[in-house]
């Protein structure tokens, strides 16, 4: 990885500078190209082409075409330094994410307690999570800097959730011609995909399968663990203590209003809120806790405000209360029973942005088990695996 890290670096330093010179001498993508002004006849050629009519200028890009065939066009200068900029954006969160596992992390985990050797593994799988994101997005921004004859990357094929995504946008537009292309690509790619790991076939976001316990793993009345005591303070300076609620099922929203899909929740619809309301007189009391570093204050203000959220806002900038449940997303939902034992943890529903996979009904977790809890029943799901965006923690 170090090397790897060394070579893009020395490669970004070389394209840099490539990029200056060549914006500099080709004044972007409407100016000449580097050399063309010297050849023969091309001051000639280039003022009969402005005199030209805007019909006379297609017609005359159409003969070049057919004669030379069709190149891409080259980027701007301004347009080429933003894509380094990007470059080395990713480049830092790669490095950030080599760097947030230390060498000694593999004697640590030997020695350390099944608690400890649970998070430290989490650390791994985010970092190299981290690390996958930054290398992809740098591969995207390589590939538009592609120039005729040296293209580059080429840019990573599209994920099947991805394609969703498009499909959903198709349907909005009545674009049905293209959602009926997309739905034929979704189905090569899963026919094509195995059942594990290929990037463009997510693994089913249902239930966790049963594993064997392990000799020290704890036995079943240990499978509700204590929920963790905290205290945190809304954006508008109140306080809030999870204490104060024993004996009340509590239910634990991780929010990031900037992902998506914390947006779907709650700009396509109102999952989160209708939930809220639907339990709020059955003794559930809902609390949205925002582990964002980089958010503010107003900010916050200002979304509870426009979906007049029922539920207070809490602020974990610090990331202290999200470590120590373990979010992962956002949405990541915890349910707390009246005894004060963690009911469930996991997605909100098996349905990311709206859509299940083939062969699944649509479930809502969160609402299944509060019904249950509710109903004194059994609760027949204690967890799932959380879906969404990655948990911006301090570094």
């Amino acid at each position: 990885m170090k090397r790897y890290t060394f070579a893009l670096v020395s490669f970004l330093a070389v394209l840099m500078v490539a990029q200056v010179a060549f914006g500099q001498a080709g004044g972007g993508a409407s100016g000449p190209r580097p050399g063309a002004s010297g050849r023969p006849g091309y001051q000639e050629m280039r003022k009969r082409f402005e005199n030209m009519s805007p019909e006379e200028r297609e017609k005359f890009r159409a003969e070049m075409r057919e004669r030379f065939g069709s190149r891409p066009g080259i980027m701007g200068r301004e347009d080429q330094l933003k894509v380094v900029a990007a470059i080395q954006e990713q480049l830092n969160k790669l490095k950030a994410a080599v760097e947030s596992i230390d060498p000694e992390t593999r004697n640590r985990m030997r020695d350390a307690t099944q608690d400890e050797r649970a998070k430290l593994i989490q650390k791994i799988r985010d970092a190299m999570r981290d690390r996958g994101n930054a290398v992809r997005a740098m591969e995207q921004e390589l590939a538009k800097l592609g120039f005729p004859g040296r293209s580059g990357l080429e840019p990573p094929r599209p994920s099947v959730n991805e394609l969703r995504a498009i499909h959903s946008l198709a349907l909005e537009e009545k674009a049905t011609k293209t959602a009926k292309s997309i739905e034929s690509l979704i189905a090569r790619y899963e026919r094509r995909a195995p059942d594990r790991g290929r990037p463009d076939q997510p693994r089913p976001r249902g239930e966790r399968p049963a594993r064997p316990p392990r000799r020290d793993a704890p036995g079943q009345a240990d499978a509700g663990k204590q929920a963790r005591p905290f205290a945190l303070k809304t954006f508008d300076g109140k306080t809030v203590n999870l204490a104060d609620y024993r004996g009340k099922t509590v239910v634990l929203e991780w929010l990031n209003f900037e992902c998506p899909f914390v947006k779907h929740h709650y700009e396509k619809g109102s999952t989160m809120i209708d939930l809220a309301n639907k339990y709020k007189d059955k003794g559930v009391v809902w609390f949205a806790i925002n582990s964002t570093s980089h958010t503010t204050p107003a900010a916050n203000q200002a979304f509870a405000a426009k979906h007049k959220l029922p539920y207070p806002l809490l602020d974990d900038r610090s990331g202290k209360v999200g470590r120590a449940y373990g979010a992962k997303t956002t949405p990541h939902m915890f349910i707390i029973a009246p005894s004060g034992d963690i009911a469930y943890d996991g997605a909100i529903d098996n349905s990311p942005m709206g859509k299940t996979l083939a062969g699944q009904e649509p479930v809502n977790y969160v609402d299944k088990v509060l019904g249950e809890i509710v109903a004194r029943r059994d609760i027949s799901t204690r967890s799932t695996k959380s879906y969404g965006c990655s948990v911006k923690y301090a570094k």
